[in-house]
């Protein structure tokens, strides 16, 4: 339910048009719809600001495609998917109409809008190996309405490509810092900005990283403050807490 449907329903409440049973028979019906495979929240919206996400991986696209028209039915025009191969986006895009971007395995319902007007969130990665992660936050964050700029391959073996870059991360209202290795970009970025700094932590390295740990805890014990850790390989993760912040920041 949007928030404009629960305002609709309270001023029939309101003018006499709706009994205080019917409204609370209505809204008791919205929490989730079941289909069976699925029981889609339609009131993640309402409370949170933006829908579902479909998490991709582990369903099929018969059922992706199920809970997209759903959705629809319920007056969501624009869905994000994740984590879904070429090969899945394929077969959905037989019964549904989407826009796949197959670096950052995420598919698009209802395009990327303008962005809102709010400042800009900064993507930087250490390498382009980086590169499928940070455009998983970065498609995330747009499609919630930001402007993102991508500084991509600016890691700290080669710091006076950052330091070259430092105005726009000063000017940024949330950087993101993506690194595998030893994941030493999320306390390079935090010494130099004053906005949040959220440090995704990859995959990549070789065995000693351990699939990315060694970067997750070099980011977890950062020095600098105002540097938050999310989840390793968790581009959309944080996409989508980027988006939170900048929405909520006044230009």
């Amino acid at each position: 339910m949007k928030k404009s449907e629960l305002t609709e329903i309270l001023n029939d409440v309101k003018t006499g048009k709706l009994s205080v049973d019917g409204a609370v028979d209505k809204i008791k019906l919205e929490p989730f719809q079941d289909i069976g495979y699925a029981k889609v929240d339609t009131q993640r919206e309402l409370r949170q600001g933006v829908a579902e996400v479909i998490y991709g991986m582990g369903k099929t696209a018969e059922q992706i495609s199920g809970i997209v028209n759903e959705m629809n039915r319920q007056g969501q025009d624009r869905i994000l998917i994740t984590k879904i191969s070429k090969e899945k986006a394929r077969k959905l895009s037989k019964s549904i109409k989407f826009d796949y971007y197959e670096e950052a395995q995420i598919g698009i319902v209802g395009g990327i809008p303008k962005p809102s007007g709010n400042g800009q969130i900064v993507i930087a990665t250490g390498g382009t190996s980086d590169y499928n992660i940070a455009e998983e936050a970065a498609l995330t964050a747009e499609a919630y309405g930001n402007k993102v700029l991508r500084l991509y391959d600016v890691g700290v073996a080669g710091v006076h490509r950052l330091i070259a870059n430092s105005q726009y991360l000063i000017n940024a209202n949330v950087v993101i810092a993506i690194a595998g290795m030893e994941g030493a970009l999320a306390s390079v970025v935090g010494g130099m900005v004053d906005c949040p700094v959220i440090a995704v932590p990859t995959s990549v390295g070789y065995g000693a990283s351990f699939g990315g740990v060694a970067a997750l805890l070099s980011m977890l014990n950062s020095c600098a403050s105002g540097v938050s850790v999310v989840n390793i390989d968790n581009g959309f993760g944080a996409g989508y807490l980027a988006s939170m912040i900048n929405q909520r920041t006044q230009v």
